[in-house]
């Protein structure tokens, strides 16, 4: 095994930098060597639009889960999102858009529900202590 430490590209520590297109030939060189015919390069050009990206909404739906799962909305809307995801995967925008369009009002029910729910719950918990504690004290008045 050889042990001098020799750079990988010649000239990258002689003070001046190199430009990009000396690093790029004598990359090529190193790794494919010499060219061994004249043939034209061709190159494959993929174009990725920007409306391929549909919201499938999978955290919102996770969290509606398990935070604010009431009425099983949130279990609901998540099982919607995964087949949003997965019909992305597999290239059918139109379907994807329709579930994840069914997981956001799904989610947004879930949500609402679960806060009305939820401050449902603390008033009566707060009005029930309050009665509770209103008819112990008349108790205490009367002994």
């Amino acid at each position: 095994m050889n042990r001098n430490s020799q750079p990988f590209f010649p000239g990258t520590h002689t003070g001046v930098p190199p430009s990009y297109e000396m690093l790029k030939e004598e990359h090529e060189v190193a790794v494919l060597g010499t060219p061994q015919s004249s043939a034209p390069v061709t190159t494959t050009v993929i174009n990725i639009r920007s409306e391929t990206s549909v919201p499938d909404h999978v955290v919102w739906s996770l969290f509606n889960t398990i935070f604010m799962n009431w009425c099983c909305l949130g279990f609901v809307a998540f099982a919607y999102s995964v087949k949003s995801r997965d019909r992305k995967m597999v290239g059918d925008m139109i379907g994807a858009q329709t579930y994840a369009s069914t997981a956001k009002c799904l989610n947004i029910w879930a949500l609402v529900l679960g806060i009305l729910l939820t401050i449902t719950f603390i008033i009566l918990c707060a009005t029930g202590s309050l009665v509770v504690f209103q008819a112990i004290s008349e108790m205490v008045n009367r002994y």
